[in-house]
């Protein structure tokens, strides 16, 4: 018998908290406990989710990926060790175990295992079958060989091993709606399927999302790929012999042979728990359920597609995630807020479905039913009056629709939109889109909010907004209300709302439009908007690149002589490693001297990872062994990369001049793939071995990556060459490209994939190789000079006022007389190559940078190393941990602190700049910082946010009242170093670290400390280092023998900690 989960279990208040038991493990019921979790801060409740799958939530909306992949785990909405990433008890989950029926009155549930689960509130997510047309029963489907439905990872197995068979010539996929065309997408990735047939009894496809027009060009489409589309077609019956599928009958009369028949007609709630339990039922299906969520029995509430509310049943994910909300929100935050009730939700879609862009958003069929869409519109509806010259007269002509509709078509780009308007052109009440469906996002903000146009609607439809240009009019209000509070509580720049807000803290892809939104909310509140480089240097990053340039300064000191605010300032996080590029841009200097490794960032501060560059990706079997014998000795991770080079990880800093030096040895050079620099120029094998070739694009591509290798940029960039406009080197996917043509090349630029891909533009057409280089030096050129930090190629372009065609003419057409100067500077520059890792191999004292601690010759793991496919790689971050503040108050209150010397300050370099060193002592690592003119300070070396042992490898810099900080390399959490008050997160007041007092006497540096064993109970390495999960462990198929789960040692945590400890030692990494 399962216990009791829950049961007798109290907050931190002492309130005994409740136990929710959540009936279905798919998108949606994972979506509530996600928001329930999140909401939850009073610690009400206890979560246990029961699925029938033998699968952990995934995402259903992806299925057709599976057919080419075969992963579940790609599937995941949530990674295994998220469910163990919780406080004990908080979450515990059952799969491949059905809930077969509730006792309401007693509130238990009972599983197909015998399981009983006691909640205190029960919320059904069983979600829905996939419904068969009346000719199919279940139980003749489920007899019948090669018949199946499109719905869960098991029928797509089932699928698959059918057509694997060999028993299959032609697949027919009834149903031309969503579910159809992805299931016809997967048949038609199967090599084993020759022929796909898709059925649908409507004149056009997509019939339920789009007009008859849209439809047609999407089936324009689909028949373009191969499948055959009968339209106005009924089925009649199956021809069944022998219980394998033979043809189907169609009622004109006809037979269809088949070998396969897949059924996307629909779906049916999976409500059968109400017959079981006495839950009243929908008539046409569906658990019913008020404008609350509740069914008919005492706290037991239905979400998602299983729901029946207000006779409505919704298969798509939104309304779903709508219903968890609305629920999720009234469990946690009555009776404190007022009782959310369900609304109608928003049906809005964008989909990408067999290589097409579909989306449709608000009510897209309002022109068929006007008096539904403009319920609630304040819109004047049809002109009574019309005017003549100057005169008004009464109208005699009849009354213009409610509903007006705009469409345009471009059949050049397959790109259709219908928009649909109230008559006087103001509001916008829906639409559909194929293909540009760029505005998508603008427009379902649009009629969400019932906001006014602000542009005639013609403009609306043939003006979409470029990227870089996000005014944040798509998100929820709560996002920009976030930033407008910060802006009026005074926030001056996006470091602060960063700080505020948490935004950027994690990948930094929101960071762009976070900068957008924080922009509009200063001019909203009155305020100017400024690009400064940060709060020290008053200047763009445009304007102190000049100011760098023409003053010929050389390194930070004399730029914050001459450009910043205070002259003595040490600067941060934003504009070192801003003004390190600049300075690396126009002399390229060796980073790792110590006047600029004090300004390198995260990969650039260690020249990490072991990644040698293989220009073009072409590369010798004897390199290729040397690779593999450094991977083996080194216990290194092995892979190729999209831009056709090996990526060799998990290399410890120590480890690293040696792994170069034969890397070196062997003909390799460093690849540059931690800098803001050239990465790779990816190439074809072009004409030297395709039959298609036009070009030598191997050779192009080797000659462009010797020429750029090493140049450093506000951002990474990337080039590609193909041979011919088959494009297998993907160049129009890439910052520059160039594609042979009969005449010559095609040269693309401002393209890149990322977390906003970017198709190149066409620069110039049919030119020389010579002629193309020149053009792409100059490009490069003036992207150093003009773009903004951290700006892909892409975002500039797009930007860049009068965009290509501008750049085109002063580029090319030399419009502003400056092609003579960006010709020189680059020639200047493409000579600066230097090899950085040959630097340190050849210089014993750069070697010594990179021992990991300068007091001994001991190597420390600070994070566990686990087996994946038979190669080593760390162990993933949980996604949520504990915030956890150190001081040093929590060390035992009768240790004796005294002076140790623990390192030299040769170990901190030349003086020349900010220098940092790790040291260690007993079983805790701790970081040492010098700052010229400051002095030197000393701090615990993880970093609480994520556990990360890498402060000493972090920017140090001020904050407004001059305070000294380190910035972790990892997410920028920023502490102050004083070791009075110092420790305070600048970012987030849920963590803090110790600091401690430093002196150098003699050349030798003392940091004042309590004895190893004292300090170690609270900052011991081995206590804190991130470790995996027993289960993640057993999901890899790995040995959890050998697998221990961390957490702080209770015991002697307790044994060392009086009563004066503030209970560090307590704070769990929990799984």
């Amino acid at each position: 018998m399962a216990p009791d989960v829950g049961a007798d279990m109290t907050n931190a208040s002492g309130s005994p908290v409740k136990r929710v038991l959540v009936v279905g493990f798919g998108m949606v019921g994972i979506a509530f406990v996600e928001k329930l979790l999140k909401m939850d801060e009073d610690d009400q409740y206890v979560i246990t989710i029961v699925g029938d799958e033998p699968h952990i939530a995934y995402n259903r909306v992806g299925l057709t990926q599976y057919f080419l992949s075969r992963s579940v785990e790609e599937l995941h909405i949530n990674p295994l060790d998220w469910y163990t990433s919780h406080k004990p008890g908080k979450l515990t989950y059952y799969t491949g175990d059905e809930v077969v029926a509730l006792e309401t009155v007693g509130h238990v549930a009972h599983t197909a295992s015998g399981r009983p689960l006691h909640y205190d509130i029960c919320v059904l997510v069983t979600g829905s079958h996939g419904a068969l047309p009346p000719y199919v029963s279940w139980e003749r489907a489920v007899k019948t060989d090669g018949v199946f439905v499109y719905r869960n990872i098991k029928d797509l197995d089932g699928m698959i091993a059918y057509a694997q068979s060999g028993k299959v010539k032609r697949a027919a996929v009834v149903g031309g709606g969503l579910l159809g065309l992805e299931a016809a997408k997967a048949l038609l990735d199967l090599e084993t399927v020759p022929k796909v047939t898709l059925v649908e009894r409507n004149k056009w496809v997509l019939s339920r999302q789009l007009d008859e027009a849209a439809g047609n060009l999407v089936l324009d489409q689909v028949r373009a790929l191969g499948v055959e589309v009968l339209l106005q077609t009924r089925i009649r019956d199956l021809n069944v012999s022998s219980d394998v599928i033979q043809a189907f009958a169609l009622e004109s009369g006809e037979d269809y042979d088949v070998d396969m028949i897949v059924f996307a007609v629909g779906i049916k709630a999976r409500d059968e728990l109400a017959e079981r339990s006495g839950l009243e039922k929908d008539p046409r299906g569906g658990f019913k359920v008020d404008d609350e969520l509740r069914t008919n029995a005492p706290d037991v509430y239905a979400i998602g597609e299983c729901a029946s509310w207000r006779g409505n049943t919704f298969g798509l994910i939104a309304p779903g995630v709508e219903m968890a909300d609305v629920l999720a929100a009234n469990l946690t935050y009555a009776p404190s807020h007022k009782i959310r009730k369900m609304t109608y939700p928003d049906l809005s879609t964008k989909l990408k479905l067999m290589g097409v862009n579909v989306a449709s958003f608000g009510d897209y069929f309002a022109d068929k039913d006007p008096s539904k869409a403009l319920k609630g519109c304040s819109a004047k509806i049809g002109p009574k009056r019309v005017e003549i010259g100057s005169e008004i007269k009464d109208s005699n002509i009849p009354e213009q629709p409610q509903v007006q509709a705009l469409t345009y078509r471009d059949p050049f780009s397959n790109t259709y939109k219908k928009y649909l308007f109230t008559a006087d052109g103001k509001y916008v009440l829906g639409g559909m889109m194929i293909g540009d469906v760029s505005d998508y996002l603008k427009l379902v903000g649009l009629v969400k909010k019932g906001r006014p146009l602000e542009v005639a609607p013609g403009e609306l439809i043939m003006a979409a907004k470029k990227e870089g240009e996000e005014d944040g009019d798509a998100l929820d209000d709560e996002a920009q209300g976030q930033i407008d509070a910060c802006v009026k509580e005074g926030a001056k720049s996006l470091g602060e709302i960063k700080a505020k807000t948490k935004c950027g803290a994690g990948c930094g892809g929101c960071v762009p439009l976070a900068m957008s939104l924080f922009n509009a909310a200063v001019k909203r509140n009155g305020g100017e908007v400024s690009n400064h480089l940060c709060a020290h240097f008053p200047y763009s990053r445009q304007e102190l690149f000049n100011i760098i340039k023409f003053k010929k300064l050389m390194n930070f000191s004399m730029v914050a002589s001459a450009a910043a605010k205070n002259s003595n300032t040490i600067g941060c996080e934003v504009c070192k490693p801003a003004i390190a590029s600049i300075l690396s841009s126009l002399r390229n200097e060796l980073i790792i001297e110590d006047e600029h490794h004090q300004l390198q960032d995260t990969n650039d501060r260690w020249m990490a990872n072991v990644v040698p560059r293989v220009p073009a990706g072409e590369i010798t079997p004897a390199k290729l062994r040397v690779l593999g014998e450094v991977a083996e000795d080194y216990g290194l991770y092995t892979k190729i990369t999209g831009g056709q080079r090996i990526d060799l990880f998990g290399a410890r800093r120590q480890d690293l001049p040696d792994i170069w030096a034969r890397l070196l040895e062997a003909g390799f050079e460093s690849g540059h793939a931690y800098g803001k620099s050239l990465r790779t120029v990816k190439s074809c094998v072009g004409s030297t071995w395709c039959r298609y070739g036009i070009g030598d694009s191997v050779g192009v591509a080797v000659e462009l990556e010797e020429r750029y290798k090493g140049i450093r940029a506000p951002h990474k960039f990337k080039g590609g060459v193909s041979g011919c406009i088959r494009e297998c080197a993907e160049a129009q996917a890439k910052d520059f490209g160039l594609i042979a043509t009969d005449k010559g090349w095609n040269l693309f630029v401002g393209g890149n994939g990322g977390a906003k891909p970017a198709h190149a533009q066409l620069i110039a057409k049919d030119v020389p190789k010579r002629q193309a280089i020149r053009i792409l030096d100059r490009f490069i050129i003036f992207y150093i000079r003009s773009a903004d930090r951290l700006q892909r190629t892409a975002r500039w372009v797009e930007s860049f006022p009068g965009g290509i065609d501008e750049l085109r003419k002063i580029i090319i057409n030399d419009s502003l007389g400056i092609c003579a100067d960006l010709d020189r500077e680059a020639d200047e520059l493409v000579g600066t190559f230097h090899d950085e890792w040959r630097s340190v191999v050849e210089d014993p004292s750069k070697r010594a940078k990179f021992m990991q601690f300068a007091n001994t010759q001991e190597a420390q793991p600070a994070i566990e190393i686990i087996s994946e496919r038979n190669q080593k790689r760390p162990a993933d971050w949980p996604k949520s941990i504990e915030a956890v503040k150190f001081a040093r108050t929590d060390v035992d209150p009768t240790a004796i602190w005294d002076w140790v010397k623990l390192a030299k300050m040769s170990d901190l370099g030349s003086g020349q700049g900010t220098a940092s060193c790790t040291v260690k002592y007993g079983d805790v690592q701790l970081a040492i910082f010098h700052v010229p003119g400051r002095g030197l300070f000393a701090s615990q070396q993880m970093c609480p946010h994520k556990r990360t042992f890498s402060l000493s490898d972090g920017l140090v810099g001020e904050d407004a009242q001059g305070r000294e900080y380190v910035a972790c390399p990892f997410h920028k959490y920023s502490f102050t170093l004083s070791a009075k008050d110092g420790g305070e997160c600048l970012n987030d007041g849920e963590f803090s670290i110790m600091t401690f007092e430093v002196k150098e006497e003699g050349g030798d540096i003392y940091l004042r400390l309590p004895p190893q064993d004292a300090l170690d109970m609270v900052l011991a390495t081995s206590k804190w280092m991130i470790r995996k999960s027993t289960e993640e462990v057993q999901a890899l198929g790995g040995d959890t023998e050998k697998i221990h789960l961390v957490a702080p040692k209770e015991d002697a945590g307790d044994s060392a900690c009086g009563e004066g400890c503030s209970g560090a030692g307590r704070s769990k990494l929990e799984w």
